[in-house]
């Protein structure tokens, strides 16, 4: 009912004051909400995940590599065929981390036929990844087993040797 039909039946003032006021504001309530303000995260740089910024959504290598997890960090692991050896550390949605948070980083090149050659990878001078070179690589079933310490704890992970892509 309008306040103009209320007062004609007679309805007392302050009854007319609260149903303008209700309509007032249900006319209010009747508006769409304003969008949801956009977060802070990073998007992964390549195109296929652009707009990709929930944790784990990004598993793809931003460095040519091979993606692998421990736990809420992801680490891409770069192996080169001339024998260069990277790793890089991101969190769950893909922003790089410093190589500090790990240390005691070795990568073991398994050949068939041969001794294993164990590396000790260094900070690079940027601060941002884990290298090393070894032997360059040939041949076929060629392993890899890269170890480090993340923030105390040891990890390791044993993986077939594919070149990087880049």
């Amino acid at each position: 009912m309008s306040v103009d039909a209320a007062a004609r039946h007679g309805w007392p003032t302050h009854y007319l004051s609260a149903l303008a006021l209700t309509a007032g504001l249900l006319a209010g309530c009747s508006q769409p909400a304003p969008p949801a303000p956009v977060t802070g995260q990073v998007a992964p740089k390549d195109a296929q995940h652009q707009g990709i910024t929930e944790p784990h959504g990004d598993h793809s290598a931003h460095h040519g590599g091979m993606v692998l997890m421990n736990g809420e960090v992801h680490y891409e692991v770069v192996l080169d065929p001339e024998g260069r050896y990277e790793l890089w550390l991101s969190d769950a949605v893909r922003t790089e981390l410093p190589a500090s948070i790990a240390s005691n980083v070795t990568v073991t090149v398994s050949r068939p036929n041969a001794e294993p050659e164990t590396l000790r990878l260094a900070v690079d001078e940027a601060g941002e990844s884990w290298v090393g070179t070894g032997k360059p690589v040939t041949g076929d079933s060629v392993m890899v087993k890269v170890n480090y310490d993340l923030r105390g704890e040891p990890h390791e992970v044993e993986i077939p040797f594919v070149p990087a892509k880049r």
